[in-house]
């Protein structure tokens, strides 16, 4: 059975929508991050005051993260295409543990967007697959 995959990914959320012979599942998991986890001041500033405990700050939300790609590629894995798309620098990183565990191949596509709703999340995936056919 062929599966394509599209997802919408940023540090709090994704939205996977399957396609596989003619039905649709749309999933969403939570990455459980607060909205003010990641440092104020963004990952390339410093104050200069207290390295240990912006590194410690950075290791723990970079940790967290691992534990949310993990999970959302446990939901993608056995998918023969699939369709990354999203806001931020969540997609790239998800394509780089995609690369790690040799999924690298099936990614057919990665786009930046905005925020987006469920159904519209839904529409772009089954849109950009009926254009490859």
């Amino acid at each position: 059975m062929k599966k394509e995959i599209g997802l919408w990914i940023d540090h709090r959320k994704t939205i996977i929508v399957t396609l596989s012979n003619e039905a649709e599942e749309i999933k969403r998991i939570s990455s459980h991050l607060e909205k003010d986890a990641r440092p104020s001041a963004g990952w390339a500033a410093h104050s200069g005051r207290d390295y240990k405990s912006e590194d410690l700050q950075d290791k723990r939300f970079m940790g967290h993260l691992d534990i949310y790609y993990d999970e959302v590629i446990s939901c993608i894995r056995e998918a023969e295409s699939i369709l990354i798309f999203g806001p931020g620098e969540a997609k790239g990183e998800l394509k780089k543990h995609l690369e790690r565990e040799g999924l690298g191949g099936r990614i057919v596509g990665i786009e930046t967007t905005d925020k987006m709703t469920d159904p519209q999340i839904a529409a772009k995936v089954r849109q950009y697959f009926l254009n490859l056919k």
